[in-house]
């Protein structure tokens, strides 16, 4: 899966003033991270607000990025939840013809056991008829997905092909690291911890913030790929308040701000998110002009 190394993007939804999907600033987004060196892109996942969308709006946002992608850059899709026989359902119907490979996240709220959690993604990976991400990020699932179990569905299934690691914890990653398969990638989820696992043998991110800051966060990852440290924490340490900042009153609020300050789409959240305060959107907008 060597289209998965390096820097995907997790694309925000972005909205009108009514609060309706922006076809046209979803489009402007795309060819933003395609112009500016991003490898993938990741549709649907998390940051897209999926909980907020509709079925149908589901479907103009997948049309409208395979539209304006042109085939490009190669395309993953979000399809997780905490109901595993629906998930299957989905698999099972939907066209994956322009996607490289499906991200999981572990199932939230409900909390399974470890068991639970490789029950769950063992009937994905039956069931998915392209490659399978499994997404670990405990701060919004409630359950830490432990190393032993990653590393039991990597060795269980060929088609659990990565993992995207989002708990925070460098150790936590090292560990699946240390004793995953030869070809399974270890994927941050983790901004901010992104460059320090991809040293420690990881393959990339999937990020927000390379969002905002394309160019200058996949230069970041490829150089720290090339094993060239001190240029790759440079750039790191130039973008590292961004990370905080665009995390400090949860996500997407900071990064959609970061758009808005680029001129690229609004920055409209849709209800129970709102949009960061005026202090931090100040702060926002300070380091974007002085960092174009």
């Amino acid at each position: 899966m060597k289209s998965l190394i390096g820097t995907g993007v997790a694309l925000v939804t972005p909205f009108k003033k009514d609060f309706s999907v922006d076809v046209e600033a979803l489009i402007r987004i795309v060819n933003y991270q395609i112009d500016n060196g991003i490898d993938y892109l990741v549709v649907l996942g998390t940051t897209a607000e999926n909980a907020t969308l509709t079925q149908e709006e589901k479907e103009l946002v997948i049309q409208t990025v395979i539209s304006a992608n042109k085939s490009r850059l190669p395309l993953v899709l979000g399809v997780g939840g905490n109901n595993t026989l629906k998930i299957i359902e989905e698999l099972k119907s939907r066209d994956y013809s322009q996607f490289v490979a499906i991200l999981s996240v572990s199932p939230y709220y409900n909390k399974p056991t470890q068991e639970g959690i490789y029950q769950h993604f063992k009937a994905i990976a039956i069931a998915s008829p392209i490659p399978v991400i499994v997404y670990n990020v405990p701060g919004r699932t409630g359950s830490n997905m432990l190393p032993s179990t990653v590393v039991r569905l990597a060795n269980d299934f060929d088609n659990i092909v990565a993992i995207k690691e989002a708990a925070g914890d460098l150790v936590q990653a090292m560990s699946i690291i240390k004793d995953k398969p030869k070809n399974f990638l270890v994927i941050s989820g983790d901004d901010m911890i992104a460059l320090p696992m991809v040293l420690a043998g990881g393959s990339g991110v999937i990020s927000v913030i390379g969002q905002g800051f394309p160019k200058q966060f996949s230069e970041l990852i490829r150089l720290g790929l090339d094993r060239k440290v001190d240029e790759a924490y440079k750039l790191h340490y130039q973008l590292a308040d961004s990370i905080d900042m665009i995390f400090e009153q949860g996500n997407p609020g900071g990064i959609k701000e970061v758009l808005m300050s680029l001129g690229i789409s609004d920055n409209c959240m849709r209800l129970p998110l709102v949009n960061v305060n005026s202090d931090l959107a100040n702060r926002i907008n300070l380091f974007v002009k002085n960092n174009k």
